[in-house]
């Protein structure tokens, strides 16, 4: 262990609504073949499915294979400074993410999609409208409530991975939960079993800023998916990495979408890389519209990130 770990660990509850909604059932899966230990020490895998109510909105759908709606935005818009010079980001940003999609946001640089993003996972304040997880709004809770939703709940990727330099790279993928309250060797032990999901299990006691940079967005995967989120928000995740480690990372992405049973939402201005994704918005002078699903077969570039 590096010299220097020492984090104040606070305790809290992840439990943001999440078992309290009516018409629902709770099943337990089984764990998958690899029998990785986090996916059962972090929480109990579950699926949630609705009862057959009339009327209920939240009733799975026949026509995909999505589930009930988890994260929404309705009439999100947010804008900079003051009444003199203001600078409007958001004007109408409004989504439905349903369990189990990947959702690709595409848009330039500079028109909002990391704003978005972090107003989604409560890093931000709307100007107006509000965010939904699991149909409660989630600007209604204090703030203990929205560090649960934030550690719990919803996991972040960046662009820039944000790692700490002078820290291992299992150090780096423990921190959450560090935060949350667990033991610095259990939590080192489950950051070694995601960095071996990844593909980096013999680089686990190399220093972040040892690593290159497909290694780092590993790492940063990894770290983000650590706490058994329900949502993956994942902001221009291969922007700044070239063609063929952008492509490895996106695929691994996927795989981990498909294996933990993600719901997740990618900002991109990669057309291309969207196209793999279920279904695509895109934000164009602060407003969100649909672009359509997309299923694409065919090759792919591939490699491995280095």
């Amino acid at each position: 262990m590096g010299e220097g770990l020492h984090l104040r660990q606070s305790a809290f509850g992840c439990g943001f609504g999440r078992f309290s909604r009516e018409f629902l059932v709770v099943r337990s899966v089984r764990a998958s073949p690899t029998g990785l230990a986090h996916r059962s020490t972090l929480r109990s895998r579950v699926e949630f499915e609705t009862l057959a109510v009339p009327g209920d909105a939240k009733r799975l759908d026949d026509v995909n294979q999505f589930g009930v709606t988890i994260l929404e935005a309705r009439g999100l818009q947010k804008s900079y400074g003051g009444p003199q010079k203001n600078l409007p980001v958001l004007t109408d940003a409004t989504l439905t993410l349903r369990e189990g999609e990947m959702v690709a946001v595409v848009a330039p640089s500079g028109a909002g999609k990391s704003t978005l993003l972090h107003l989604l996972a409560a890093l931000d304040t709307p100007t107006s409208g509000n965010v939904y997880f699991e149909n409660k709004s989630i600007e209604l809770n204090q703030d203990a409530a929205l560090a649960s939703f934030r550690n719990c709940a919803v996991g972040f990727l960046w662009q820039r991975h944000q790692l700490l330099p002078d820290f291992s790279a299992a150090e780096n993928v423990a921190m959450p939960l560090l935060v949350r309250g667990e033991s610095l060797p259990g939590a080192i032990a489950k950051a070694r079993e995601w960095l071996r999901d990844v593909g980096l299990e013999s680089r686990a006691d190399h220093r972040a800023g040892e690593l290159s940079g497909g290694e780092q967005q590993r790492v940063a995967i990894a770290r983000a998916l650590i706490t058994a989120p329900r949502v993956l928000l994942a902001d221009e995740p291969t922007g700044d990495l070239d063609e063929q480690n952008a492509w490895a990372v996106f695929e691994l992405l996927r795989r981990l979408h498909r294996e933990h049973r993600l719901t997740s939402l990618i900002a991109t201005h990669n057309q291309a890389l969207a196209d793999r994704c279920d279904r695509i918005l895109g934000l164009e002078h602060g407003v969100l519209q649909s672009r359509g699903a997309h299923t694409v077969a065919g090759s792919t570039p591939r490699g491995e990130a280095s």
